[in-house]
């Protein structure tokens, strides 16, 4: 180990894995990482203003980072946060109300439209080829439709 290391007061090892935790959560975001660092950092803090061994460090970081991660587990269930763009990765479901072109029949409910420059997979009743169709409702990756 180096001597840099071993040599490192517990209080400074703990506030730069707390740096480092939270700034893990922007090259890997999903909200939970950052709490894991506001706990050890809180550690950092502690360990510098009481005297604790390594030991009791590790049982503070572990109840604060209980604490940190149920916190805000309860908080955001409370408090969701709410899309701008709830239909943002569901393309399918961003085209309901959309009017289409049938690029193959439907027969035996499937067919294929025409969406934008490629064709999408589309279930309704027996309809020809060519006829307009309205998007009212996405399954996966078929589009429901009915005659326009």
């Amino acid at each position: 180990m180096p001597d840099w290391l071993s040599n490192m007061s517990p209080h400074w090892a703990w506030l730069t894995i707390g740096v480092l935790l939270c700034a893990a959560e922007i090259v890997a975001p999903g909200f939970f990482l950052v709490w894991l660092g506001v706990a050890a950092i809180a550690t950092g803090v502690l360990a510098f203003l009481l005297p604790v061994g390594v030991p009791m460090q590790l049982g503070i970081f572990a109840v604060l980072a209980f604490i940190a991660l149920y916190g805000a587990r309860r908080w955001l269930k409370a408090n969701p946060i709410e899309s701008t763009d709830p239909l943002l990765n569901q393309r399918g479901g961003r085209l309901v109300g959309e009017v289409l072109t049938l690029v193959t029949a439907i027969e035996n409910g499937r067919g294929r439209a025409k969406v934008g420059d490629g064709e999408w997979p589309v279930r309704g009743p027996d309809t020809a080829a060519g006829t307009r169709v309205r998007v009212i409702s996405a399954d996966g990756g078929v589009l429901v439709v009915e005659v326009a």
